[in-house]
């Protein structure tokens, strides 16, 4: 159960993140947007967004396969495409920040797949997923509450 629903407490709050999440959704290509938001869950250790986002991907008529993969070793596949593949290194990246940051290469891949905009638009989405990944976690929100 739940410590706290966050949208009842303190509504002020939450209504900014559904902001950038609404923003995040509608100028990204809805495959790479759940693609992105599996695996920063995945690596975060967010049970709850990675049930829901996995549901939301299957509903939206992604693999299995994919799916799984995206939960492991998802460099170790030919399952996604070079753009797809820009967006996951990015995520990955950008989730676990090293001491020096985001990598020139990664970045500069992304800004060839994506251009700057749409890289832009990708780093909302992947702070989105982290900033929901931390506050569902540290409020105890669990796949069961879905």
């Amino acid at each position: 159960m739940a410590r706290m629903k966050m949208q009842k407490v303190l509504p002020g709050a939450y209504a900014p993140l559904l902001g950038l999440e609404a923003y995040a959704r509608t100028h990204n290509d809805k495959r790479t947007f759940e693609l992105v938001k599996i695996r920063a869950s995945a690596l975060n250790g967010c049970g709850y967004c990675l049930a829901m986002h996995t549901r939301d991907a299957r509903a939206a008529g992604e693999s299995e396969d994919r799916i799984t993969a995206l939960q492991k070793q998802w460099r170790d596949t030919d399952l996604f495409s070079p753009a797809e593949e820009a967006a996951l290194a990015l995520t990955d990246e950008v989730t676990r920040l090293s001491a020096d940051g985001v990598s020139d290469a990664v970045w500069d891949e992304a800004v060839n797949r994506w251009d700057l905009k749409g890289t832009g638009r990708l780093l909302m989405a992947i702070i989105a997923i982290n900033c929901w990944n931390r506050l569902a976690i540290t409020t105890g929100l669990e796949a069961e509450d879905l």
